[in-house]
């Protein structure tokens, strides 16, 4: 990234050379790598999601590192409270914190910061510090499945796949959301982030602890494609063809998945049903999230979602958004949708309790 910024004149020769001098590349094979960790405050792990070898690093790390050091890793699922459960591999649990940085990293804004219930005020300071001095956004959300950007993100996916089976056209529901205020649509999103990643958040948080609301749909739609070898734009394949570096189609191989996906149905459903359905998913679930002190109050909330997936920014998050258009009349659109299509769009107790008193987020 700084390489593409110098030579498109963004970074000086003087600051890229400045910041590569201050970078080490150091492998397990590098006699010296103990020395260099030896002075170390923060470590930021990003290995695979393998809980086994997370604990087994920080083993390694602890062994090496001063005792205020702190450590964080970059999971996207595994619950910290597990990473940091004290035991063979871990006797410093109070320096372990969540940091999850959001995918391309150079251009996400967005950091969560997630402490488990024995992370100490000073780790989560450290934390805080050096996802400020990165050029981040930082916001502190609790230690629960898919945090708090992809608990949000879960439903969605869920939703998607429901409109697909009701055979609603893959470049509709795109435009739909386009038209909404999001940057890309569902289709091109779950391209851009991977077919499989979409497959394995709204498969690890259908079995986690959303019950209903990760009802209503059918996620075999993108597992079926991870087999199938469609993974997004990174293999050229996914709802989209890929061609050199803006071509995109849809084939006619992922046009006969898609006829056999939905029996042959083909939806007319409006552009406004399509984006309240997918929105109203979203937006219950942010709430449920305040509701739950996942987040802290509705200005991270609006921040981690507009940041974090592009929630139609000049909407102002999902919090201003209720706010705007009114929280008892979109209450009374998801009960709409609750008696229709079922108790996944029944909204929380927070949104009814708002709804009722007509009190506003902001």
């Amino acid at each position: 990234n700084w390489g593409k910024k110098h030579k498109r004149k963004r970074m000086t020769t003087y600051q890229y050379n400045l910041n590569t001098s201050r970078v080490t590349p150091l492998s397990d094979q590098t006699e010296s790598w103990k020395r260099h960790f030896a002075g170390a405050d923060l470590v930021i792990e990003a290995v695979f999601e393998n809980l086994e070898l997370k604990r087994k690093i920080i083993q390694q790390v602890e062994d090496v590192t001063p005792d205020h050091c702190v450590f964080a890793t970059n999971t996207s699922a595994i619950p910290i409270a597990d990473i940091a459960a004290p035991g063979d591999e871990v006797k410093r649990p109070e320096n372990i914190v969540g940091m999850h940085y959001f995918s391309p990293v150079p251009s996400m804004p967005l950091l969560e910061i997630i402490p488990h219930a024995g992370t100490s005020e000073e780790a989560l300071a450290t934390a805080f510090a050096v996802g400020n001095k990165q050029g981040k956004t930082c916001v502190v959300v609790k230690d629960v499945p898919g945090f708090y950007v992809n608990r949000c993100l879960g439903p969605i996916l869920v939703e998607v796949s429901a409109l697909v089976k009701e055979g609603v056209p893959l470049e509709k529901l795109d435009m739909a959301m386009k038209k909404f205020g999001m940057p890309v649509g569902p289709i091109t999103l779950i391209d851009e982030v991977g077919v499989d990643v979409a497959s394995k958040v709204s498969s690890y948080l259908s079995s986690a602890d959303l019950g209903v609301r990760m009802g209503g749909g059918d996620i075999s739609l993108m597992s079926n494609m991870v087999e199938k070898g469609w993974l997004g734009r990174k293999s050229k394949q996914g709802f989209f063809t890929y061609t050199g570096k803006k071509g995109k189609t849809i084939g006619p191989e992922v046009t006969s998945f898609i006829k056999e996906f939905t029996g042959g149905k083909v939806s007319d459903l409006s552009e406004t049903d399509i984006q309240d359905r997918i929105a109203s998913r979203l937006v219950n679930e942010a709430a449920k999230c305040l509701e739950d002190e996942i987040i802290e109050n509705p200005v991270d909330g609006d921040i981690g979602l507009v940041f974090g997936i592009g929630f139609a920014p000049f909407k102002g998050g999902p919090f201003r958004y209720l706010d705007s258009v009114g929280v008892s009349s979109y209450v009374d659109r998801m009960n709409g949708f609750a008696d229709t299509l079922g108790a996944q769009f029944e909204p929380c107790q927070l949104l009814k309790d708002y709804a009722a008193s007509g009190k506003k987020f902001h």
